[in-house]
């Protein structure tokens, strides 16, 4: 039997519960096409999805994974513009369940497998779809993100933040990045933020009041949430917008309405997959957008403005050493797990 390795756990948990397993080598149903996986770009959602705690809960034994880069192996019925030997990244969007990645031998949905510019490696284009397209639907479909203006990305070391300071710049927008620990200040500003704040060291407001003449920030980009936004409240600019995309610092967030009333600001609670679609949640894909977001992203990669930050790599073997690295924090950058 023709077999290959894949990625499953079999219960919610830590990483010691994925398990690299012996299956069959699957093969592509109607609209689905199979890649030989070259590399799998690492995404928190996995960990909450391993943990039970996603939007998507694993039906056991489950797959994971959302984002991968690989070559064409086969094609299923109706499928069309892709080719066997189709070099291609997958974009997120597809349920982690039934499509997960993490593998050698792998389905996705022909929609989801996006042909890359040739400048990037393997590693790279694994690493393209998820902060790219989550911080370009935010910019210009929520907030209308404007060249010239300032935009304050917390927790910015993560693929998602340096994702958004590649996104924002490529606007022209001017970049205010955010990081807890001195040492990585330099590695942001090399990454192309204009300004940086060490939070542990600096006062949030003071500083983006300071970097912008007074007026706070157009635009924030937030994944913690949580107890800080009282703090997002009071350095946001008259009028601007504050957009929550993750919840790292909990659910529990209070509403600071005395700001609120003060500033006049917009909260947004923004989920990429509102544009990108997600089945498991009853989301189509808004294929406008979607197109004119891979346009850009392709366009700009080509160019090279866009360029993925690899923090580290690891053997598929080692997934949950991988897992493990990606929950300590410690990274500036994607953790790519090559096949």
């Amino acid at each position: 039997m023709d077999t290959a390795k894949v990625v499953r756990f079999h219960q919610s948990g830590g990483p010691e519960v994925l398990q690299v397993e012996d299956l069959p080598r699957p093969e592509p149903k109607v609209g689905e096409v199979r890649i030989k996986v070259q590399a799998i770009g690492l995404n928190r959602a996995e960990v909450l999805f391993r943990s039970g705690t996603y939007f998507e809960q694993p039906q056991f034994p489950s797959l994971i994974g959302v984002e991968a880069s690989g070559i064409v192996d086969a094609l299923g019925p109706g499928v069309n513009g892709i080719k066997i030997g189709d070099k291609i990244s997958v974009a997120t969007g597809q349920s982690m369940g039934r499509y997960g990645i993490y593998g050698e031998s792998v389905l996705v949905p022909a929609g989801y497998a996006i042909p890359y510019p040739s400048n990037l490696t393997p590693v790279e284009a694994a690493s393209v779809w998820v902060q790219y397209l989550t911080a370009w639907f935010a910019f210009t479909d929520v907030a209308n993100l404007q060249a010239g203006q300032h935009v304050l990305i917390t927790a910015a070391t993560g693929g998602a933040g340096l994702g958004a300071i590649q996104i924002a710049k490529a606007l022209g927008a001017l970049t205010i990045a955010t990081t807890r620990a001195a040492s990585k200040k330099r590695a942001l500003l090399d990454a192309g933020a204009d300004h940086v704040i060490v939070t542990s060291t600096e006062d949030l407001p003071a500083r983006v009041k300071e970097i912008t003449g007074g007026k706070g920030a157009d635009l924030i980009f937030d994944p913690v949430a949580g107890k800080t936004l009282s703090t997002l409240a009071e350095a946001v600019a008259w009028g601007g917008n504050i957009i929550l995309y993750g919840a790292l610092g909990g659910l529990d967030v209070p509403y600071p309405i005395s700001a609120g009333f003060a500033r006049n600001f917009g909260l947004r609670t923004y989920l990429v997959y509102n544009f990108c679609g997600l089945p498991t949640l009853g989301l189509p894909r808004n294929e406008a957008a979607f197109g004119r977001a891979v346009k850009f992203i392709k366009t700009n990669l080509a160019s090279g403005k866009l360029k993925p930050i690899i923090a580290m790599t690891f053997p598929l073997a080692k997934i949950q050493d991988a897992h493990r690295y990606m929950e300590s924090d410690e990274q500036l950058g994607k953790i790519v797990v090559t096949v």
